[in-house]
């Protein structure tokens, strides 16, 4: 029961995160999601004490797995971008979209923001967190998808259901690594590659 409560409370902290983060003044979005980085990540960490232990031990290999998952997901999504911009109605507005907050900040502060914060805590919290414990009560590849589609949930305070679909495709990706046997470094090594480079340096679409 005590699981079941703090995992709630966890989810409802982090839906509520996402609609500050998202549908606060635009300006301060980075802001915003360093700081809702920072409290995620600083409860599945102080909740999970195998998951510190695990954090703190990363093997070279991690990183080779990370960069190799990364490439993965992003052919998927250069594949995804297209199909989006035919199908869905809105499809390359939203996209757009979301490529338009990287002009809020100058690049290398987003990047540092991400490598450093956002993305580690993200596969912190959603795959440490909140997987682990719903794998703990469902069993490891049903609560693998029900956290994809979790996560995917958060995101609809964004209000871009373009941006909904990638969340959850990127969260079912990271999810079945992890119930696949994925440590937790390599998936915060894929998690900051793939953000860096699909948002920063490699977008889907020309700039």
């Amino acid at each position: 029961m005590r699981d079941d409560r703090l995992l709630l409370a966890g989810l409802t902290a982090a839906y509520a995160a996402f609609a500050w983060a998202f549908r606060g003044p635009r300006g301060r979005f980075w802001q915003r999601m360093t700081a809702t980085g920072v409290a995620l990540g600083g409860l599945a960490l102080a909740t999970e004490p195998q998951l510190r232990a695990r954090v703190r031990r990363p093997r070279q290999r991690d990183a080779a797995i990370g960069l190799g998952a990364a490439a993965g997901l992003y052919v998927v999504f250069r594949f995804g971008d297209r199909m989006a911009r035919r199908i869905m109605p809105k499809g390359a507005l939203e996209i757009d979209q979301a490529y338009a907050l990287r002009a809020l900040r100058p690049t290398p502060e987003i990047a540092a923001r991400l490598a450093f914060v956002i993305a580690p805590a993200e596969e912190l919290f959603w795959r440490g967190f909140v997987q682990r414990r719903l794998q703990r009560k469902l069993g490891r590849w049903k609560g693998a998808a029900v956290a994809s589609w979790v996560y995917g949930g958060a995101h609809l305070a964004t209000a871009n259901l373009t941006l909904v679909g990638a969340a959850t495709t990127a969260g079912a990706f990271w999810s079945a690594l992890e119930a696949a046997g994925v440590s937790m470094p390599a998936l915060i090594a894929s998690h900051v590659a793939w953000d860096v480079w699909i948002f920063l340096l490699q977008p889907t679409r020309p700039l």
